[in-house]
């Protein structure tokens, strides 16, 4: 498994650097069926292996509230309803939400005052929303339609993962 990929990013095409945190990720995830560790795995890998992030990790639908889970960045909302927010909107609506400017986004819930775009991936499974895959960063327009391709492929693979 490359450990370098960070640095490599800076100078690699998006696809290309997708195809590799796709490889490590179905690496980490060979064997595993635990939600939670996978999610520390994932959560870690696209945190180091992504430029300009401030935030990478995984919130898990728990009734009507998504609840924080592995993580990597600065502390975080522990808890957000359904519908609020960028995460809440996602999981609500099944589908994923790139915003540009959180400042511009009228629900944005701010748990890191330093962040300025978001993209929130839904972990659906058999049509029910599991939770988010939700990545941060400390600039805008940093995510656009091939981060959200790239990452939805990695939500795919954390929820194949899972034990029936």
């Amino acid at each position: 498994m490359r450990t370098d990929i960070k640095n490599k990013s800076l100078n690699t095409e998006k696809k290309e650097l997708y195809e590799a945190l796709c490889a490590q990720a179905r690496a980490l995830l060979e064997g595993e069926d635990d939600a939670v560790a996978n999610a520390a795995n994932l959560a870690a890998l696209l945190y180091q292996g992504l430029p300009q992030l401030n935030w990478a990790g995984f919130y898990f639908l728990r009734g009507e509230t998504l609840v924080v889970g592995p993580f990597q960045g600065k502390p975080a909302c522990v808890r957000i309803s359904l519908g609020r927010g960028v995460c809440g909107t996602a999981a609500a609506e099944k589908r994923s939400r790139i915003v540009d400017d959180v400042n511009a986004f009228a629900d944005h819930i701010a748990c890191d005052i330093d962040s300025r775009s978001e993209i929130v991936v839904p972990l659906v499974r058999d049509g029910r929303v599991l939770g988010v895959l939700d990545l941060d960063a400390p600039v805008t327009r940093r995510f656009d339609a091939d981060d959200q391709a790239g990452l939805e492929r990695i939500a795919a693979l954390w929820v194949a993962a899972l034990s029936d």
